[in-house]
């Protein structure tokens, strides 16, 4: 740059005024060099960059150019330049190259910080990133290097080594624990949810403490993303995860079925022995027919063998309502499209309460989707509440207002036809 200053002094000007005009000359210069350089690497070489990466077979690279890795590594030119003509200006020449390292350890930890995250996103594309994240790694590493970016930079602008710093940094180590809290404890906990396979992306999870019941959207360093299935989003605490306990539905998921597992109560006083006409009428029915056969064959050899008298219908063995009613549950789930008979169905009787008698159903569905789940379930419930009157049963609830007013009026009408009667 030296050819300015004899430029302006062939000029005949005054000494004072050659070194400002210089100086600014020469800024503009360096400045106009930065402006094309950044215009040549930005219009001209990101571009070719863009559509060779475009035209190519690698599947990852749309996802370099998303996120803008050429682009972020481009700022390091204009610093590149600056810190060359840095001897051209002397007496600031210390202080100018302090500044550019210092913005080009800036953009080498931009662009790091975004090869990090093209990593984690390539990573993502394959199936193996929901049983084995390696975001919260990611995110680790990221602030190691950030750290060691930070030493550099306050070394470079006081002069120092390194090595000072870390060494410094070491006797601090009790602040750095308490600052990066969180993170290590996150760093823990995402290792032994790796390990021990105890939540992946895409899992339902139910945490009532966090009010958390939905699907994992994301596992990061310090947090797991749930999306609930009101749309509501809920942040949980990875190291949450290990120390307090959670629902996992994958093996639900996995399995093919999901669980119902519910009680219909039946009011004890419509329990009865089956009457000749109640087994003419039940035979008839598709789903018991066989087994109406079959248990009054087993039921009169028991009877005959043992010469029970059965003009009284306590001795010997006979048919009840509620068993025939149980044994066409189950033969009905048994032909239910929507049950997964792979899986344990069972009908059952739980022990009697102030409510009535529980005919439990436990069967499992042939589809995992919550609106097929409680379709099918709520169809099962639907035909039972309406077939158990064919069966001479009840089934209980507690009296309402109605019910009650209509005792009063039945006492009534009762009273009343009494006194005509009288």
């Amino acid at each position: 740059m030296q050819f300015i200053n004899n430029l302006l002094l062939d000029m005949d000007l005054d000494s004072r005024l050659v070194e400002y005009l210089s100086i600014i000359i020469k800024i503009l210069l360096i400045g106009l060099i930065c402006i094309a350089a950044n215009f040549i690497t930005k219009k001209i070489v990101i571009r070719i960059i863009t559509r060779v990466v475009t035209n190519s077979k690698v599947k990852w690279g749309k996802i370099i150019l998303e996120r803008q890795v050429f682009r972020k590594l481009s700022h390091i030119v204009p610093a590149i330049i600056i810190y060359s003509f840095s001897s051209t200006f002397p007496a600031y020449q210390s202080i100018i190259e302090k500044l550019a390292i210092t913005y080009i350890i800036i953009v080498a930890l931009v662009f790091i910080e975004s090869l990090l995250n093209v990593l984690n996103d390539i990573y993502q594309t394959y199936e193996i990133s929901k049983v084995k994240p390696i975001k919260g790694y990611i995110q680790v590493v990221n602030i190691i290097i950030m750290t060691l970016g930070f030493i550099l930079v306050i070394s470079n602008l006081i002069g120092e080594s390194p090595l000072i710093l870390l060494s410094g940094i070491g006797a601090l180590s009790a602040v750095v624990m308490l600052v990066f809290k969180d993170s290590l404890l996150g760093l823990v906990a995402g290792v032994q949810l790796t390990a021990n396979d105890m939540v992946r992306v895409g899992d339902w999870i139910e945490m009532p403490k966090y009010g958390a019941d939905g699907d994992v959207i994301d596992i990061s360093l310090n947090t797991v993303k749930v999306q609930n299935f009101d749309k509501t989003i809920t942040m949980i605490p990875s190291y949450a995860l290990i120390s307090d306990s959670f629902i996992n539905w994958r093996g639900m998921q996995s399995s093919g079925g999901r669980r119902i597992k519910r009680h219909l109560y039946i009011d004890t006083s419509s329990i009865t022995f089956c009457t000749e006409e109640m087994i003419e009428k039940f035979i008839k029915v598709h789903y018991l027919s066989d087994y109406i056969i079959q248990k009054e064959r087993e039921i009169t050899e028991y009877n005959v063998k043992n010469e029970i008298d059965r003009n009284n219908p306590v001795n010997g063995r006979a048919l009840t309502n509620i068993g025939v009613f149980r044994a066409y549950i189950n033969n009905y789930l048994k032909n239910h499209n929507g049950i997964n008979q792979n899986m344990t169905l069972m009908v059952r009787q739980l022990a009697h309460s102030e409510h009535g008698l529980p005919i439990e159903i436990y069967a499992f569905t042939n589809s995992v989707q919550w609106a097929v789940y409680e379709s099918v379930q709520s169809d099962i419930f639907d035909h039972l509440f309406a077939v158990a009157p064919e069966f001479g049963l009840k089934v209980f609830q507690n009296p309402s207002g109605a019910d009650l007013r209509n005792m009063v009026e039945e006492s009534k009408n009762k009273a009343l036809i009494g006194k005509r009667s009288y």
